[in-house]
């Protein structure tokens, strides 16, 4: 459905009419391309509090990128953060960030040295001279220690907490700007891992991602041959729902990250299923979730006819909205059933049949709902919650099993379901971010073609928002 508010955008008139009126005027996003062969291009800030772990890895991670990365001249962590580069092999450039010609593609900054609450002056010593002087779609990233994890040191443990208000703060600041906002809390050991989430905060796939926090623990990192390009190459994706919109696009997206994709989808769906599997070289199941038989049925065909799987995204859902006063009973059981449930007989299936290859990944679908709520949604609510509730549950159980289980909660996404909502509902729900606009399909692939990653191995029990920072609820 085309968004008639950004059409009008498209004139000058159109443009002077709603800056006029003091009325948003949503800039336009990067996303990925083929054609692009840097994860981030441009100038690149980086900064630290003194003291910090994570100057290495954010080095060793930008060495791989095509950026000009900086550090101010005056910065307090200086000879840290250059003897970072050194040793990472990292041509760093010290700048006047004063000087007027400076602008950023992103800024990237190491927190992990503020051990008290009078330390977080370091955040705004580096970010107040620079952060007007961000370039549309940019990219800031901080980088914490889980506050969790700092329980001996009660005032390091309140500071670390602290950077979350700062980055729901500023990305609202830059939401304007079409540019997003992110923390990374990064476990003690956990350096090496944390070069998936970095690449992908700062790269144009977490376009519609925005103010969301992602914990990164200890992991083996990838091989130094390791192909960023084609990350999921020889590995054997299952994608639910996947005959039209979020999941066609997250098959897509998986396809092009060199994955046989087997895509999944209701009998009554199969002629679509079969296009957009023959499309991607794929595979498909044609089968009801809720059939009592059918976890041990994709278990089965599984290991039969392509030797295991190694992720499986729950993608498939529905929606049956009333009030719950007004609520028949079978709407209630129909969601649940399809959008939870289901998900754990798989799971169980799959787990239980050893059908999921070492190093596996479960990433599941969640909403916004299932986290502010929603009204004449209380059938879908708690089914979106109670996926999330699956992700924290099973995450310490599955990482002993070399597993990693995570979840994305789509906000205002352009699919045929939101194209079906009123159209004033539906041009105000595209408002009610920081950027804006609604999102994209491909937006929500990302994410989970993120999580699916071999270098992910260190992102277990997450849920991000892919929002754009939705403005209501939590």
């Amino acid at each position: 459905m085309a968004d008639v508010y950004e059409s009008m955008l498209s004139s000058n008139v159109g443009r002077s009419i709603l800056s006029s009126l003091n009325l948003p005027v949503p800039t336009e996003l990067e996303r990925h391309s083929q054609a692009q062969t840097s994860f981030v291009t441009g100038n690149v800030l980086i900064g630290a509090a003194p003291g910090g772990r994570m100057a290495e890895s954010i080095a060793s991670t930008l060495k791989n990128s095509a950026a000009s990365v900086q550090v101010a001249n005056n910065a307090s962590a200086l000879p840290e953060i250059k003897a970072a580069a050194e040793k990472a092999e990292l041509k760093l450039t010290e700048i006047d960030v004063s000087a007027e010609s400076a602008k950023f593609k992103a800024l990237v900054f190491d927190a992990t040295g503020i051990e008290n609450s009078e330390q977080t002056k370091e955040l705004y010593d580096f970010f107040h001279p620079v952060i007007r002087k961000l370039h549309s779609s940019a990219r800031v990233v901080i980088v914490g220690l889980p506050p969790e994890s700092c329980k001996a040191n009660p005032r390091q443990q309140i500071a670390q907490r602290a950077l979350e208000g700062l980055v729901r703060s500023i990305g609202k600041e830059i939401g304007k700007k079409g540019a997003t906002a992110n923390l990374v809390y990064v476990a003690k050991q956990a350096e090496k891992a944390a070069e998936s989430a970095l690449r992908f905060f700062l790269s144009p796939k977490s376009a519609f991602v925005d103010a969301q926090v992602l914990r990164v623990s200890k992991a083996k990192a990838v091989e130094n041959d390791f192909n960023w390009n084609l990350p999921l190459t020889d590995k054997v994706v299952l994608v639910t729902g996947a005959s039209r919109g979020i999941g066609e696009a997250i098959a897509g997206v998986m396809a092009r990250d060199g994955a046989k994709v087997v895509c999944l989808d209701v009998p009554q769906a199969k002629d679509n299923l079969q296009k957009v599997a023959d499309r991607l070289n794929g595979g498909i199941i044609a089968i009801d979730i809720t059939d009592p038989e059918a976890p041990a049925k994709i278990a089965n065909t599984l290991k039969t006819e392509y030797g295991g799987v190694d992720v499986v995204v729950h993608n498939a859902g529905v929606t049956r909205d009333k009030t719950l006063g007004g609520m028949p009973p079978h709407m209630w059981e129909m969601v649940i059933n399809i959008n939870l449930s289901a998900e754990e007989r798989i799971n169980d299936a799959l787990l239980e049949s050893e059908t999921i290859n070492p190093g596996g990944r479960i990433v599941c679908v969640s909403s916004m709902s299932g986290i502010a709520g929603n009204f004449g949604q209380s059938n879908y609510a708690v089914s979106k919650a109670g996926v999330i509730g699956m992700v924290d549950a099973f995450a310490p159980i599955l990482a002993k099993k070399d597993i990693t289980i995570n979840a994305v909660a789509p906000g205002f996404i352009e699919t045929q379901m939101t194209a079906a909502i009123p159209f004033a509902t539906r041009e105000a729900g595209r408002r009610l971010n920081s950027l804006k606009q609604g999102g994209l399909p491909v937006d929500v692939a990302e994410a989970i073609a993120f999580y699916s990653s071999p270098a992910s191995a260190g992102v277990n029990g997450n849920t991000i928002r892919v929002c754009g920072q939705n403005l209501l609820g939590a």
